[in-house]
């Protein structure tokens, strides 16, 4: 019985690529839940969306955030989503591209945000992660840190806090770490 349907699904390929064109590739759910969630995005003025590999790869693509209000006001931070093609079964691959202080981005552009992790659920979709990093600009969680040396100035010293993002931004060194300019 299994055959039948490979040999059917074979004539059903020849016949369609008799006609010169090239195949068809066949959309994954996960593509095709991407797809209608791109085309539904809602998003803020102070974000942007790019597929850097062109439109045809709208599995990778790249969201720029310019946070307009709070610690990293004027800053300008670049994250890759890499999405999976069990979408939205699996959380995005969100990695920060610009080196960043923050209490929960690490110097690696590893993000904690939870619902990356351990409260991701298939009926959150790709707006909800962009509002989600966004928020982490505007209210930075020293509580659930992955810079844990960021997260302790911020809980201990907000004003020194705020002069070390200060300084990140502008291209120079926090501590030992140096930061390229994203002002």
């Amino acid at each position: 019985m299994i055959k039948l349907f490979k040999v059917k699904e074979k004539q059903r390929e020849l016949a369609e690529n008799a006609n010169g064109k090239p195949p068809i590739k066949k959309q994954s759910a996960g593509e095709l839940r991407l797809h209608k969630d791109i085309s539904e995005l809602n998003l803020p003025e102070t974000c942007s969306i790019s597929f850097p590999n062109g439109k045809d790869d709208l599995m990778n693509f790249e969201v720029t955030i310019r946070p307009d209000e709070g610690y990293y006001m004027g800053g300008t931070f670049v994250f890759s989503f890499s999405i999976s093609s069990i979408y939205p079964h699996e959380a995005p691959k969100v990695k920060c591209k610009t080196k960043v202080y923050h209490p929960n981005i690490d110097l690696e552009g590893n993000v904690c945000l939870n619902i990356l992790r351990e409260d991701w659920k298939p009926v959150l979709n790709i707006n909800t992660i962009i509002y989600g990093l966004y928020h982490l600009f505007t209210e930075p969680n020293h509580e659930d840190p992955l810079n844990h040396e960021a997260a302790a100035v911020l809980s201990d010293n907000p004003s020194m806090f705020e002069s070390n993002v200060r300084r990140a931004m502008s291209g120079g060194y926090v501590g030992e770490t140096f930061f390229q300019r994203c002002i």
